[in-house]
């Protein structure tokens, strides 16, 4: 199915040079004497490489075939992101991090994940959107900080970084949205 210029809105994908993108944010732009564009940030889905691209009326687009399917993710070694099809341990597969991108932080054995496939290929992995991990390091609050409610940044089980609250502490276990990088809230304390 074709797709116009004006249907590249966030998590939109389509297929563009042969390969698929996924709309990160787009807005329109309405320049004097000149017709409309459409402002994009889009990301090829093969190389995890993110672009600005500016697209006008006249482009077309074919809506990327994506299937969608679960799978668990198992380990990590040297760059290299391991998972399996859910249900069948022996269906593995590999991905890197450049295509993972900021995800990779937050992946920990056994994550469900939603894996994305263009022409038979595994292209990239959604996580959920909400995590729980533990946390590894964390500063200690300097007293008379925590009135203003002040942050820090604490270091969670796989290395991720994330801000959180001074009263977060080491062995703490905190929940993270995965998409955005940020804390949300503090699930136990240790």
């Amino acid at each position: 199915m074709g797709l116009a210029y004006t249907d590249l809105k966030k998590g939109t994908l389509f297929v563009m040079d042969g390969a698929p993108y996924e709309v990160l944010d787009s807005h329109f732009l309405r320049m004097q004497q000149r017709k409309a564009v459409v402002q994009t940030k889009i990301k090829n889905l093969m190389t995890g490489k993110i672009v600005d691209r500016n697209f006008q009326p006249s482009d077309n687009f074919e809506e990327a075939e994506i299937e969608k399917k679960p799978a668990v993710f198992i380990y990590t070694n040297r760059g290299e992101y391991w998972f399996h099809e859910e249900g069948n341990p022996k269906n593995r597969f590999m991905l890197k991090t450049e295509l993972l991108g900021e995800a990779a932080q937050f992946l920990k054995p056994n994550t469900p994940v939603e894996t994305m496939m263009f022409d038979g290929k595994v292209i990239t992995v959604k996580l959920p959107v909400k995590m729980d991990f533990k946390v590894i390091e964390a500063p200690p609050a300097i007293k008379g900080n925590t009135a203003q409610g002040g942050s820090k940044v604490v270091v969670l089980e796989g290395g991720a970084k994330v801000s959180a609250p001074l009263f977060v502490n080491e062995g703490d276990m905190v929940k993270v949205n995965t998409e955005t990088g940020e804390y949300v809230e503090r699930v136990e304390k240790s």
